[in-house]
């Protein structure tokens, strides 16, 4: 007797994790696991500290699947909650240089290292104060690894207004960063 791997449509995956049958846990854990152990090695670049992090989103994602609508990409529901996670995990241990992507994602935004006195938190206060839709592309692009065709689609807009708000976004960090370096000096 040759046994099947059961696959499951989303719908079946939601469903059977709000009734918190196992197998659709674990079929879910391993559907999304490469994208999202890839988003988390990203950030810290030490596959114990990955796992632990990925394992912890998880237990999110199964505990309150029930505040997912339905509305907009699955996918992009649960990188939501493994990307709070990371931040998470590194408010919690105190650890300022170990979260890889705010140097390497400013860097990128700005092209000069200023951030050295920037603590993870006043890295993601600087960017909460980016106009809401500037922000959102910019998390998609420059933390969670989106495109800007995947950018596009799940929001809604043109790959052209995509690009247009990613470069303001950077624009507008390097005024907010660079204020912040002169009020320090």
């Amino acid at each position: 007797m040759i046994f099947r791997k059961k696959t499951y449509t989303e719908k079946e995956l939601i469903d059977g994790c709000l009734n918190n049958d196992r197998r659709t846990q674990e079929a879910l854990y391993k559907l999304y696991f490469p994208k999202m152990m890839s988003m988390c090695l990203k950030h810290t670049k030490d596959k114990e500290k990955s796992l632990e992090i990925l394992n912890d989103g998880f237990f999110k994602v199964f505990t309150k699947i029930h505040l997912y609508k339905n509305t907009g990409s699955f996918e992009g529901w649960i990188r939501r909650i493994i990307y709070h996670s990371i931040v998470d995990y590194f408010r919690a241990n105190k650890s300022k240089k170990a979260f890889v992507s705010p140097d390497e994602l400013i860097y990128e935004a700005v092209n000069e290292r200023v951030t050295d006195k920037l603590a993870v938190d006043d890295l993601f206060s600087l960017i909460h104060q980016l106009p809401k839709a500037s922000q959102d592309v910019f998390v998609l692009f420059a933390v969670e690894g989106y495109k800007h065709e995947e950018i596009a689609s799940t929001l809604g807009i043109s790959v052209g207004t995509s690009k247009w708000h990613l470069s303001n976004a950077r624009r507008l960090l390097k005024e907010l960063i660079t204020r912040r370096k002169e009020r320090f000096k």
